[in-house]
């Protein structure tokens, strides 16, 4: 698997803007699972409700998901991208998964960091991973890093690639997800954004960058800059993702003592 990301600077609320340069992007690219970053077609600090209800879409009906399927078709390629959902008078914040034959599936943010929690609601549809020509993809978003049972739960339904749309402020990230990818034997594909948003008067944010590509081992294959647009593509064989054996004693899964980890 030809495995890359997009780091972008969206321009907040102009999302056919941000659209358009992220479709350019993956244009150029050449790889078969291309991540984008979380709300990389809306951009991040809403104020509103009146605002997230305005550029939040329908998935997977909307524009930018449409956009995205037809991207995947036309290039044949599978992409993870975080959107700003609308369903029905639930707002999520959400990733969406597009192959070569369409519309795949929906994730929707399980841990919501900070302000997110005025305008979204905590995501419903749990750890999903889909099995795919190319291998099989799990997503998580963001925040939901932070919490070791999200990577784990992908990894025990049998994930070998976590894709991980993101809009980190915090540092802590990209070396937190070379132990995730240790403790679950899996790669990981971080797409993070650039740039400072403050609106309304707010704390500003300013958006760390270092988009990242991760080996089962732990392993940086790829790391981008902390500012700037940028893309990376690595080759990387997903089957090393199902080996799970450390050595000839312990096997990752098979040595857990769920029965002892009950609080």
């Amino acid at each position: 698997m030809r495995a890359g990301f997009i780091q972008t600077n969206p321009v907040f609320g102009n999302v056919e803007h941000n659209v358009d340069r992220a479709s350019a992007l993956i244009a150029s690219m050449d790889a078969d699972l291309i991540v984008l970053p979380e709300l990389f077609s809306t951009g991040y600090q809403f104020i509103s409700e009146d605002e997230v209800r305005g550029l939040a879409e329908e998935i997977p009906g909307g524009f930018t998901t449409q956009r995205l399927a037809g991207l995947s078709s036309a290039h044949k390629v599978y992409i993870v991208a975080g959107i700003a959902e609308r369903a029905g008078d639930k707002f999520y914040n959400s990733a969406v998964l597009t192959g070569p034959e369409g519309f795949i599936g929906l994730y929707r943010k399980t841990h919501l960091f900070f302000e997110e929690k005025l305008w979204f609601t905590p995501g419903d549809t749990g750890f999903k991973v889909w099995e795919t020509p190319i291998g099989n993809i799990g997503i998580m978003v963001c925040f939901d890093w932070f919490f070791p049972e999200s990577a784990r739960t992908l990894a025990l339904r049998g994930a070998d690639v976590i894709a991980h749309p993101s809009n980190l402020v915090l540092p802590y990230c990209p070396d937190g997800m070379v132990t995730r990818c240790l403790e679950n034997r899996v790669f990981a594909i971080t797409a993070n954004r650039t740039g400072i948003e403050q609106r309304g008067g707010r704390r500003p944010f300013k958006f760390i960058g270092m988009s990242e590509i991760v080996s089962p081992k732990g392993e940086v294959l790829f790391r981008a800059s902390d500012r700037g647009e940028e893309a990376g593509v690595v080759e990387i064989d997903p089957v090393l993702a199902r080996n799970k054996q450390l050595n000839s004693f312990n096997h990752l899964f098979d040595d857990r003592r769920p029965d002892l980890y009950k609080p």
